[in-house]
């Protein structure tokens, strides 16, 4: 498959959209599945227990956590997840309108490289990504901001 060409960031590549507002007890729902899922994180060597939940465009919410490996590489992220939760619930055709990372670790947690990809996969640039700071409290932003080079192929 031939890549689409690639300008300096994902909003000249991605048609713009303006951010996604969300109210407040969304926001909180969203949250609390994320913590409470991170409670069943399989994390015996990090000890870095993450938890997802994911909006769908069609307002279902999928959670997700993060399963580790002993050999690390195969440990698999909170948001991945949910969002291979997500297509096993819903098909591959969902989309994500916003997610919510939590941790139990009182750390800052944005999603790892790999999960922005992921996340790009199945949300449109304005999909709103939400991740605690170190100060405990969360911020938001859109995948475009986190990924702002991001790596497209062409769908056949």
């Amino acid at each position: 498959m031939p890549l689409i060409e690639t300008p300096g960031n994902l909003a000249s590549i991605m048609p713009s959209n303006p951010t996604i507002e969300l109210p407040a007890s969304v926001i909180e729902q969203l949250q609390q599945r994320a913590t409470a899922v991170a409670y069943n994180a399989y994390a015996p060597y990090s000890n870095y227990r993450v938890g997802a939940a994911i909006l769908l465009t069609d307002g279902a919410i999928v959670t997700g956590c993060n399963v580790e490996n002993s050999s690390y590489r195969l440990t698999c992220c909170a948001e991945q997840s949910a969002i291979a939760a997500a297509v096993s619930l819903y098909g591959p055709s969902i989309r994500i309108r916003a997610i919510a990372i939590a941790n139990l670790n009182d750390a800052a947690s944005q999603p790892c490289g790999a999960c922005r990809q992921t996340i790009l996969e199945f949300g449109a640039p304005n999909a709103i990504i939400l991740f605690p700071k170190e100060d405990g409290t969360f911020d938001q932003a859109t995948i475009a901001e986190l990924l702002p080079a991001a790596f497209f192929l062409n769908h056949p």
